[in-house]
């Protein structure tokens, strides 16, 4: 009978190479996020950043906290296009502008809930997140109606898991994007326009602010250039699939079966 001795060097060698073909197996049935998911049980729960659809349609959205100055001139931009939005405002913000909620919602414009005093949602129990959640959205029904829908963005994008569940439980569908203007670094009107439309796709959900510096400037210029590029504009809830889908590891909305 023969005896064969592995050094210890060896022993760690083979035992590499095995771990790194049982990687590449697993890697080519799934994404790499999900290796990583499979080994270190680490995925998360997302939000909605943008959803997959074969048809060349868009949403764009209008967080709403710091200031009204240019709502209503952003609201003749959307009104000479037949463009409706979603707005996401903040609790104070409608206390402050009830005025603006009414002709957002009069438009035709739909209203999403941005918290009602701005925190940060991954830092609050789910109590709390419910409180910011809840005391918003009676504020918007009261002044919207049936404009106020189930959306919710957090502030600064700012999310855990158990914001995203929380979300869930109570009915609201959580929404990031995946197109950021950068409007509020207040860079210009042309890296602003550069911004959106050489990032956008189909099913994109585009972020800009109410009071951005630029906006009034960029958004015709950027709207046009979407339209006249065969996009059509819709709001977020338009966008989105209500059933039937999942999330992927981009953030990317998908439904079942593709």
């Amino acid at each position: 009978m023969r005896v064969i001795y592995v050094s210890r060097i060896q022993a760690i060698r083979t035992l590499v190479v095995l771990v790194l073909v049982i990687i590449s197996i697993v890697y080519t049935q799934t994404t790499q996020y999900d290796v990583i998911s499979v080994f270190l049980n680490t995925k998360r729960e997302l939000p909605i950043y943008s959803v997959e659809t074969d048809e060349k349609k868009i949403a764009i959205s209008f967080d709403a906290a710091w200031g009204a100055e240019y709502t209503d001139e952003i609201l003749d931009i959307l009104k000479k296009r037949n463009i409706k939005a979603t707005f996401f405002l903040v609790g104070f913000w409608i206390d402050k502008y009830p005025e603006k909620v009414k002709r957002i919602a009069s438009e035709g414009h739909e209203i999403g809930n941005h918290s009602t005093t701005h925190p940060h949602m991954s830092q609050l129990s789910s109590q709390q997140i419910r409180m910011e959640i809840e005391t918003t959205q009676k504020k918007i029904e009261e002044l919207a109606g049936d404009r106020a829908v189930k959306l919710f963005r957090p502030p600064f994008g700012d999310y855990n898991d158990r914001l995203i569940l929380t979300c869930r439980e109570m009915g609201y569908y959580p929404i990031q994007w995946d197109v950021d203007s950068l409007d509020w670094k207040e860079y210009g009107v042309e890296h602003m326009f550069n911004q959106v439309t050489k990032r956008v796709r189909n099913g994109s959900i585009v972020l800009f602010h109410n009071n951005a510096k630029y906006i009034v400037q960029a958004l015709p210029l950027i709207l046009d250039h979407l339209i006249q590029n065969g996009y059509t504009i819709v709001p977020v809830s338009e966008l989105i699939y209500k059933d039937n889908y999942y999330i992927d590891h981009t953030g990317r909305q998908r439904k079942m079966g593709t």
